[in-house]
């Protein structure tokens, strides 16, 4: 049902047509990052997954069709119930697990289905609109446990998990999550690094907004020696990072900004902007000529962001 709902949504909330997955032949990959916490890769966004003695906790749920599988790699890990699950923001290849994944991690040790924790514009998003003089419906597996102030904090399986609100970053409704003994920050798709950030500006996001955003992360992460290990970094999507690549991830998205900006201080109308060609020294590594989201789509939500008119 809630994987139904969000689908629907999407049609209407996601800027971009998701490409078509073969979730028969779709694979979860488990890596074990550092302390408590491991990565799980699949057809959705990145999992991140942290297991102890007081339960499974889970950044983000990939796509409904992939929760048995995602099931089955934590089940190898772990035998305790999901008592906690935090949405990144709401797309559905993030959030589409959360209904089957509450569903499959209870256990008779279950006290309860787990705690959906995210921004309350996540929950805003997802909850359909009430008819006048009714009381708003909840959505099932949407946020049960939603927050509104810039944190939100918890002891868990031995160590303190902190939960940031970015503000108009990829979304209106983005957090990242800090797992402070293990070492380790999940990012959701503010951070992406085998492709330009998608700015959803419709639900809310802001080229500054990112840039703010990975600031923040660099402010949360120490390195070690020669930039190597020290925090580890759980991008939305792509493979794992420290923090020098976030750094420059970071210059990357700044330099882009500071052209298009430019080139709009001059007058230039979006379809001069592109024949410029501001991203072409970095096209080889992030750009994309196809797929749901390309260059040319990520220069022209930088344009409007920045003010720029058509």
């Amino acid at each position: 049902m809630f994987s139904r709902l969000i689908c629907a949504a999407a049609a209407a909330c996601f800027l971009h047509a998701q490409p078509r997955i073969d979730f028969d032949k779709a694979e979860i990959k488990v890596l074990p990052v550092q302390g408590s916490v491991y990565m799980l890769v699949g057809a959705g966004g990145n999992v991140t997954l942290q297991v102890g003695k007081d339960g499974v906790l889970l950044v983000d749920t990939q796509y409904a069709e992939m929760a048995p599988k995602i099931m089955k790699a934590i089940r190898a890990l772990s035998q305790e119930p999901i008592r906690w699950i935090i949405d990144t923001h709401v797309h559905p290849d993030h959030i589409g697990g959360n209904e089957a994944l509450s569903k499959l991690g209870m256990t008779p040790a279950s006290i309860g289905p787990p705690r959906i924790v995210a921004h309350e514009n996540v929950l805003n998003r997802m909850a359909p609109p009430a008819a006048k003089g009714e009381t708003p419906k909840g959505t099932v597996g949407a946020p049960n446990d939603e927050y509104f102030t810039p944190t939100k904090d918890f002891f868990f399986n031995g160590e303190a998990v902190v939960v940031y609100h970015e503000p108009k970053a990829h979304t209106d409704g983005d957090s990242i999550v800090f797992f402070r003994r293990s070492d380790v920050v999940s990012t959701g798709d503010i951070f992406t690094p085998e492709s330009y950030p998608l700015i959803d500006l419709a639900r809310g996001g802001s080229a500054q907004g990112v840039i703010d955003a990975l600031n923040h992360i660099i402010e949360l992460t120490v390195p070690a020696k020669y930039q190597e290990g020290g925090t580890y970094v759980i991008p939305g999507h792509g493979r794992l990072c420290e923090e020098a690549d976030v750094v420059e991830y970071r210059d990357m998205v700044t330099i882009i900004r500071d052209r298009i900006e430019d080139l709009i201080k001059k007058g230039k109308t979006l379809a001069e902007v592109k024949a410029a060609k501001p991203t072409l020294d970095y096209d080889t590594r992030y750009g994309s000529d196809s797929g749901f989201w390309t260059t040319d789509m990520f220069v022209e939500a930088m344009y409007k962001s920045l003010g720029g008119k058509k």
